[in-house]
C-alpha cells in the first residue's frame, strides 16, 4: 500500500535514519504503517520511543516489512513465539532465558544467509541504567566518502561468508556447529558493494565475524582489507549510537548499515529486548 500518511520526523543525525514522532503502533491504522515502513526504507533506520507491545503486536508489525524470518538459535525465542528472539541476561531457574552479548561486534544480520535479512527490529522490554547502546553505521554514507578511484578498486570484489567460520572463531563462546546446523547454513558469496533496491543507492558493505575471505584475494590480505574497511564505515562521522529506554522500538535496514551492541554491567543490570526479522533478497 503507498504511503499516503504524512508523519512528523527527526533525523537521527545528519542524512542518516528518522525519528518517528506521534504515532502509536498498537493502535496507528492502515496508512500511518503503511508511512511508517515507506520513512525505513528512505532512511536506513527508524525509532519510535514510548510504545507498548504485545508480542502478537510486534509480529504483526515485522510483517508489515516483509515476511517475518526464522531465527538459528532456536532455544532462545519466546515460548510460542517463534519468530521473537530474546536477548536477556536473565536467568531463570538458573538458566538463561535469552542470548548475552549477542552482537557485539561490527556486522549485518544473516549476512552468511544466501538472502539476509532485510531488516532487524529491537524493542526494549528492560534496558540497563547506563551501557547496552546500540551503534549504527551508515554504509551509503560511507561508500559516498571515499575517493573515486578507491570505489572502482572495491566495485566487484566479493566477500566468503561463513556461518561455520563465525561460530568456531568468535569471542564471546566458539562453538562447533552440528552436522545440522552445518548443513542448514552452507557458506555464501555475496558482493562487497552492495545496491539497495529501493532506490539503487550504493553501499559498502563488509561484516566482521562472518568474512572467512575476500574472494580472489589470499590471507591475511583480505581480512585485513575487511577490518581496513570496517574501520572506515564505522568512523564517528558515519556512526548514530541509540541510547535505549523502555517501549523503544528501533528498526535498521540491513542491506545499508553496519550495526554492533555494546556491554553493559550485567552484575547490576538487567536487560530483556524482543528481536525480530523480515526477510530479505540475495545481495547485487
Amino acid at each position: 500500500m503507498e504511503a499516503s500518511v504524512e508523519l512528523k520526523t527527526r533525523e537521527l543525525k545528519p542524512g542518516f535514519g528518522a525519528q518517528i514522532l506521534d504515532v502509536d503502533l498498537a493502535t496507528a491504522d492502515e496508512a500511518t504503517r503503511a508511512a511508517v515502513v515507506d520513512t525505513f526504507h528512505r532512511f536506513g533506520a527508524i525509532v519510535l520511543r514510548g510504545q507498548t507491545l504485545k508480542p502478537d503486536e510486534l509480529v504483526a508489525f515485522v510483517a508489515e516489512f516483509g515476511e517475518p524470518e526464522d531465527h538459528t538459535q532456536q532455544q532462545y525465542t519466546l515460548p510460542g513465539y517463534p519468530k521473537i528472539f530474546i536477548l536477556s541476561n536473565k536467568r531463570v531457574d538458573g538458566k538463561p532465558i535469552g542470548a548475552h552479548n549477542d552482537g557485539v561486534g561490527w556486522h549485518t544480520d544473516y549476512s552468511y544467509k544466501e538472502e539476509p535479512v532485510m531488516c532487524t527490529m529491537l524493542y526494549a522490554v528492560e534496558v540497563p541504567g547506563e551501557g547496552a547502546d546500540t551503534l549504527l553505521a551508515d554504509l551509503c554514507a560511507a561508500y559516498q566518502a571515499l575517493p573515486e578511484a578507491r570505489k572502482h578498486a572495491l566495485d566487484g570484489l566479493k566477500l566468503h561468508h561463513s556461518y561455520q567460520y563465525f561460530m568456531e572463531t568468535r569471542q564471546y563462546g566458539r562453538t562447533t556447529l552440528s552436522p545440522e546446523l552445518k548443513a542448514a547454513n552452507p557458506d555464501v558469496i555475496h558482493p562487497l558493494v552492495r545496491t539497495h533496491p529501493a532506490d539503487g543507492r550504493k553501499a559498502l558493505w563488509p561484516s566482521t565475524g562472518t568474512v572467512k575471505e575476500v574472494v580472489g584475494m589470499p590471507n591475511p590480505q583480505g581480512l585485513a582489507l575487511i577490518d581496513e574497511l570496517v574501520e572506515f564505515c564505522t568512523q564517528e562521522q558515519f556512526v548514530y549510537r541509540h541510547q535505549w529506554q523502555v517501549g523503544d522500538v528501533l528498526v535498521w535496514d540491513n542491506r545499508c548499515t553496519l550495526h554492533t551492541g555494546t556491554l553493559f554491567d550485567d552484575t547490576k543490570y538487567t536487560r530483556l529486548m524482543h528481536r525480530l526479522w523480515a526477510r530479505g533478497d540475495k545481495p547485487f
